[in-house]
């Protein structure tokens, strides 16, 4: 997609992409305006996209076991990084429906879904993400770094709107404060709505932090192919995206016993980890040597996994 862009061009567009997505303040236009702008996107940021809402996918298919979504919808999902998040999570086929305002976007979201057959009779609609959009009943409702771009207005109205119309709810935001905020922000719009949370909270009472002291973000290791690291300047074969996420569902769902909420710290003949436990607070505990084979799966677990680990048959 990127043959016969100027390198120029590209780091352009790369580089007002990063004070777009970084950026707090809705814009009233796509950010994504042109075939140059798209190519850029789909190489600096789909990648990243997609690693962060596969985790959080995981998480909610971990506490829905054995439930596959019969159809899916993608608000603002651009060139379909939550698409095929999602037909990696779940096999077979399904309808799906993606929207957007950005009709570049879906102009090469509509290319690169050939290469999925998983994608090959998704419909790539054009729409103004807003509160007057018009969604029709889905099971699996994915709106990833969407809410950053619109106003509080728009950002309830869609929210409310996604409840009214889907079974289960995934809302990913980038992983700083502002971001948080947002996603706690719809996180109680969804309880209040009839929602259960799924992941990655072990219960659906208030947000343990205090707010303005922390936030509740986790990471994902995003491989970087060569192409990845030229478009975007950098030297090593991977990057951690920090994201913030929701999952909520009118399903029964089977949330973790607790999260791992900060990356864990391995010393010696310990690990330390920082959960959000069932009982609506943060704690840390720590692992020693004389746990045995649960010191073992603390060496080995990683932010954002579910704790303590299923036990193995």
């Amino acid at each position: 997609m990127l043959d016969g862009l100027p390198p120029s061009q590209a780091a352009g567009a790369v580089e007002r992409l990063i004070a777009a997505y970084r950026g707090d303040t809705p814009t009233h236009a796509p950010i994504l305006r042109d075939r140059a702008d798209v190519a850029a996107y789909a190489a600096y940021r789909m990648p990243a996209t997609f690693e962060a809402v596969r985790s959080a996918l995981a998480a909610f298919a971990d506490a829905v076991p054995g439930w596959v979504p019969g159809s899916h919808v993608d608000i603002g999902g651009g060139t379909g990084a939550a698409t095929w998040a999602v037909t990696d999570t779940w096999g077979g086929t399904r309808p799906v429906t993606v929207l957007d305002w950005a009709e570049p976007a879906l102009a090469l979201g509509r290319e690169l879904a050939a290469a999925n057959p998983a994608l090959a009779d998704a419909r790539w609609q054009r729409a103004r993400i807003g509160s007057a959009l018009a969604l029709e009943p889905a099971d699996l409702l994915t709106v990833s770094y969407v809410l950053n771009e619109l106003e509080e207005s728009d950002r309830t109205a869609l929210v409310d709107t996604a409840a009214a119309t889907a079974r289960a709810v995934v809302i990913v935001e980038a992983g700083t404060p502002a971001g948080y905020a947002r996603v706690i922000e719809a996180r109680d719009r969804l309880i209040r709505a009839g929602f259960e949370v799924a992941a990655p909270c072990p219960h659906s009472a208030a947000c343990p932090i205090v707010p303005g002291t922390d936030w509740c973000h986790f990471s994902a290791r995003v491989p970087r192919s060569s192409l990845h690291r030229r478009v975007k300047g950098g030297t090593l074969a991977y990057e951690d995206e920090k994201f913030s996420y929701v999952a909520a569902t009118r399903l029964p769902a089977e949330p973790a016993p607790a999260r791992v909420v900060r990356r864990p710290q391995i010393r010696k003949g310990q690990v330390l980890l920082d959960l959000c436990g069932p009982d609506e607070e943060l704690c840390r505990t720590t692992i020693t040597k004389r746990h045995g084979d649960l010191y073992k799966a603390a060496r080995d677990t990683d932010w954002g996994s579910a704790w303590p680990p299923e036990p193995t048959v």
